[in-house]
């Protein structure tokens, strides 16, 4: 039960995250579109205010890892094209593909690791891992953005 229900609220976040990213290849992006959601997601750290949360070294040099080598994924899949002299973000099925496989190995890897790790600790690294996947990838977004803005 301790698993079941964050593992259901995932999902749920999963699946929203996949019909947002199907919506916004209608709409153009920009550079403030790219650069709020890891400013946003950042107020999380506050989280290690509390030593309920915190981590090791070694922990944070783990989830760091694990969300730079996922991230490697969400920087192959997203693509920018101009469309009516405005750039949007190139529909891929593998991203939603790779959400679902990212959620599964999330689920696997929670379950394995909270027999071993406490509860608040398992959550702190699950945001360094998620927080060290975004901001890579929103960086790769930008700079991406920015050179095809340049030369079009």
């Amino acid at each position: 039960m301790k698993i079941l229900i964050p593992s259901i609220i995932a999902i749920m976040m999963s699946v929203g995250v996949i019909f947002v990213r199907m919506k916004a290849s209608h709409k153009p992006v920009s550079a403030k579109k790219i650069i709020l959601p890891p400013l946003f997601m950042s107020t999380g750290a506050l989280m290690f205010i509390s030593p309920y949360f915190r981590v090791t070294t070694w922990e944070l040099f783990e989830a760091t890892v694990a969300g730079l080598l996922f991230s490697i994924l969400l920087i192959k899949t997203s693509k920018f094209e101009v469309r009516d002299n405005a750039v949007y973000m190139k529909r891929s099925k593998a991203f939603a593909f790779i959400l679902i496989g990212l959620l599964l190995v999330r689920i696997v890897a929670k379950s394995i690791l909270s027999q071993q790790i406490e509860v608040g600790q398992l959550s702190g690294m699950f945001w360094i891992l998620a927080f060290g996947m975004i901001v890579p990838w929103r960086i790769a977004m930008l700079v991406q953005y920015k050179k095809l803005v340049a030369t079009s």
